[in-house]
């Protein structure tokens, strides 16, 4: 019978093996085609946004530049006007462009001439000779002395080098003066905005490719792997790639079939391919690991089958015996499996009494859970017995190794002190949140009929979203420093708390020329070089300051629990030594230490107001931004 039994189960058994891998390919191969189609359709999305985002940042820093550059222009014509005297001489006019940070700068008289230029071979030429430079006569003939022209970058007349020029209309007499720029910048980002560059920052795997066409005449116009191909394979032509919006199979170099997906974008045909081989042979192994695992769970079924039917049905007899032995021990989460035989009959009585046991202890676990609502475990212990009894997260949530849990489970006085020493550290705030690991957890508990229930709960991402939240509502998100509304909080605190026979002071801080690094390097260099000026205010001692950002590239700081004003002034020289070691890279070519000017106001009166001391400061560091820049001075009572 066992035979019999043994050999139909591995009959039927087989049979739904190959079922279930012939199932599982296909839904695997489809599931892979899927997926493949909306990584495609995330590149393709990736490429558009892309494109749109240089197109839109090309175009904000051309207008940005556009009124910086005009606005330098309009200062080199009111200087010029102003000064006639400097009109004819080279060195001039070059050490004004230097000023003006311009790279050229030429005047033009009423005859369309260029009678004097920071660049010398430039002098005499005439407006009207060369395409480039006509456009700027239609200045002179205006009439309007508001009149100005930004020319597009494109080769100069003289050089034939790529320049931005600007002219503008003067206003003492009739005139032009015309200011030039090397378009370093829009030329590096129109570079960012071809398909050859956008396509080597998409990373592509085995066999990937990306390219895009032309719309109407289908040529090829980029491609993730250079435009060396001939691109004749059918998946490249125009036609076939209309209908692969949704990924279609298309026929491939050498016979090879290509899975592509494509997407219209403006007057362009956006694609992603990939060879067919590779999604049939991802499939292919997914259904040999299957068949592994079909094949490993079938003989251990059939093992346990026959084990089973050999052993169990006597065995299981004295299992029961066994089980009900543990049970009356008090180990309760023993599972007993009965069968229908005589034996059954002389345990019958332990039988039931088990079952009641574990209908009670079910009926209070479910109570347990009703009130918490949410994932939990649960306890409950007498006083007057020894067993705890205890879901199986309990250990978990608790952080007890294994050894740990076993003898408290065994010892409920041993547990309860356990449970109330720990409800005696509460996280700050709470009274029912302790720590334990790197997870917060709440302890409820109530007593009824004698006995303690609790449960336990995760309160972990309850507790850091109102950690996070505090962070954020109290830190400068760039810096990490202190804002300026939560800083003069802590600071009102530490001056009411200072210490008779200590002082503290407010500094107020501002960076120097931080705009022209902002305009000259971009917004991402301010940023770092406004990192690179905090990291020093963090390095300084925790004990004795306190900073925090206040707005754009202005700073505060306290530095509190000093013994005099000497070493106030101490610290402030100290921070400043730092400052000077921590030169920061611009650029390839240019390094800079930071410079920052400071204002401070000192006090030994715990009554001050913080924003009195601020105010003060405030004043010194405008006498510093006046004066000299660079460093620190303390405010002085009138």
């Amino acid at each position: 019978m066992q035979k019999i039994f043994i050999k139909y189960a591995v009959a039927i058994m087989s049979a739904g093996c190959v079922l279930i891998l012939f199932i599982n390919y296909l839904l695997y191969l489809h599931m892979l085609e899927t997926q493949q189609l909306r990584t495609f359709e995330t590149k393709i999305d990736q490429v558009i946004h892309t494109l749109e985002n240089n197109q839109a940042e090309l175009q904000m820093m051309n207008e940005n530049l556009d009124v910086d550059y005009l606005t330098r222009a309009k200062a080199a014509a009111y200087v010029l006007d102003h000064q006639e005297e400097v009109e004819m001489d080279v060195s001039q006019l070059q050490y004004l462009a230097d000023l003006l940070d311009v790279d050229e700068l030429h005047m033009i008289d009423e005859n369309g001439i260029i009678v004097s230029a920071s660049v010398a071979q430039y002098i005499g030429m005439d407006m009207a000779d060369h395409k480039q430079t006509r456009p700027f006569l239609a200045l002179l003939e205006s009439g309007d002395p508001n009149a100005y022209l930004i020319q597009e970058p494109q080769p100069n007349a003289s050089a034939n080098k790529v320049m931005q020029y600007v002219g503008v209309a003067r206003k003492s007499k009739k005139g032009i003066v015309q200011v030039g720029f090397e378009p370093v910048r829009q030329l590096q980002m129109q570079s960012r905005n071809t398909y050859d560059y956008i396509f080597s920052k998409f990373p592509t795997d085995s066999g990937e490719e990306l390219f895009i066409t032309d719309y109407t005449t289908g040529e090829v116009l980029g491609h993730s792997a250079g435009m060396e191909s001939a691109f004749t394979a059918d998946f490249y032509q125009l036609n076939e790639l209309m209908d692969c919006e949704e990924g279609a199979y298309k026929a491939g170099d050498s016979g090879d079939r290509m899975f592509v997906v494509s997407r219209k974008y403006a007057n362009t045909m956006i694609c992603a391919a990939l060879p067919a081989y590779v999604l049939l042979n991802k499939s292919m192994s997914n259904t040999f690991h299957t068949f592994l695992y079909l094949f490993l769970i079938e003989t251990m079924a059939i093992f346990l089958l026959n084990y089973l039917v050999k052993k169990k049905v006597i065995g299981g007899i004295h299992q029961i015996i066994e089980n009900l032995f543990s049970i009356t021990s008090g180990n309760l989460d023993t599972t007993v499996a009965v069968g229908g035989n005589r034996e059954f009959e002389d345990l019958s009585s332990g039988i039931n009494t088990m079952v009641k046991s574990i209908i009670s202890i079910s009926d209070r676990t479910s109570a347990i859970i009703e009130m918490s609502g949410i994932p939990l475990a649960a306890f409950e212990y007498s006083m007057e017995a020894d067993h705890v009894f205890a879901t199986s997260g309990l250990r978990e949530f608790l952080g007890l190794e294994n050894s740990r849990s076993k003898a408290l489970y065994q010892d409920s006085n041993a547990f309860d002190c356990y449970i109330h020493e720990l409800l005696k550290n509460p996280v700050e705030g709470e009274s029912d949140v302790i720590r334990v690991g790197d997870r917060y957890i709440r302890i409820h508990m109530t007593k009824a009929d004698g006995k303690h229930l609790g449960v336990v709960m995760d309160a972990t991402k309850e507790i850091q979203e109102k950690l996070k939240m505090q962070y954020e509502n109290t830190h400068d998100p760039l810096t990490g420093m202190y804002k300026f509304s939560y800083f003069k909080r802590k600071a009102a605190e530490l001056i009411q708390t200072m210490s008779e026979g200590t002082c503290c002071a407010a500094a107020m801080l501002d960076l120097d020329y931080f705009k022209s690094i902002n305009d000259t390097f971009g917004h991402d260099m301010g940023d770092q070089y406004l990192q690179s000026f905090s990291s020093v205010m963090h390095s300084m001692p925790e004990a004795h300051f306190l900073p925090a950002r206040r707005s754009g590239d202005e700073f505060c700081m306290l530095i509190y629990n000093c013994e005099s004003r000497e070493e106030i002034l101490s610290f402030l020289k100290q921070f400043y030594n730092r400052l000077g070691e921590n030169r920061i890279a611009l650029s390839d070519t240019q390094i800079r230490v930071i410079s920052a000017s400071c204002g401070v106001a000192c006090t030994n009166d715990s009554s001050d107001q913080i924003s009195k001391l601020l105010s003060q400061a405030d004043e010194a560091l405008y006498e510093v931004k006046r004066s000299k820049k660079g460093y620190f001075a303390e405010y002085q009572i009138p």
